[in-house]
């Protein structure tokens, strides 16, 4: 029943805010979505002055990477002025100790370790969990019960399982962020439908808005839809 409400709760968010800006703010087809939603982000990040538009350049131009298409980037990059900066790929810290604590023992001597706030998981605990859930077992119902919304959340969209999706991020601190809104429309299709909400909800304040559309776009470019 919850995960019904949830479901139900974001559907009608989701048609009231394309209904409010799809006059001003018309959603992205899905022939050119990419190129389209790409432009609505950095419309938004256009709000920002200057200093604060650079601070974006680099992640922006990591998030159309995702997208495989050179062209893209390409266009990106000239547009933006900047190059994508390719770093030595380092493991993250999160996957290196999730390894590490899953090569000692099984699945239950994980979660016991995790529960008890034992080594590795004193610093980090939910992404270490994440991690392991994804080299270990996939999703476990448990995490809910240690409040980890977020990596829950990351997990079944990941995993393209929407009612595990909508009871994770009822656990979170902002069910309705543009975040997890996008990435509910990587498991139920159409994030160009946001495209309005992107445009219409930026300021000049703090990159904030723009980092949660890259973070929540990022997905849909580098895996694709569910269907």
């Amino acid at each position: 029943m919850k995960s019904l409400l949830t479901s139900s709760l974001f559907s009608i968010a989701a048609f009231g805010l394309d209904a409010a800006h799809a006059f001003e703010h018309p959603a992205c087809g899905t022939a050119d979505e990419a190129a389209c939603m790409l432009d609505a982000i950095w419309s938004a990040a256009e709000h920002l002055p200057a200093e604060k538009q650079n601070r974006l350049k680099a992640p922006f131009l990591e998030t159309v990477a995702k997208s495989g298409d050179t062209l893209l980037l390409r266009h990106w990059q000239a547009r933006l002025g900047a190059d994508l900066r390719r770093e030595k790929a380092v493991e993250p810290y999160a996957r290196k100790k999730a390894k590490a604590a899953l090569s000692r023992g099984n699945w239950t001597a994980f979660l016991r370790d995790a529960r008890a706030g034992a080594q590795p998981f004193n610093i980090g605990r939910p992404e270490i969990m994440a991690e392991g859930a994804r080299h270990a077992s996939g999703l476990d119902r448990s995490f809910e019960q240690a409040d980890f919304g977020h990596s829950l959340a990351e997990l079944a969209m990941e995993a393209c399982d929407l009612s595990s999706f909508d009871r994770a991020i009822a656990l979170t601190a902002d069910p309705e962020s543009l975040r997890y809104a996008l990435w509910r429309r990587r498991i139920t299709g159409q994030a160009g439908a946001l495209a309005g909400r992107i445009r219409a909800d930026a300021n000049s304040d703090d990159t904030h808005h723009v980092r949660l559309a890259l973070d929540g776009y990022g997905p849909v470019l580098k895996l694709g839809y569910c269907n």
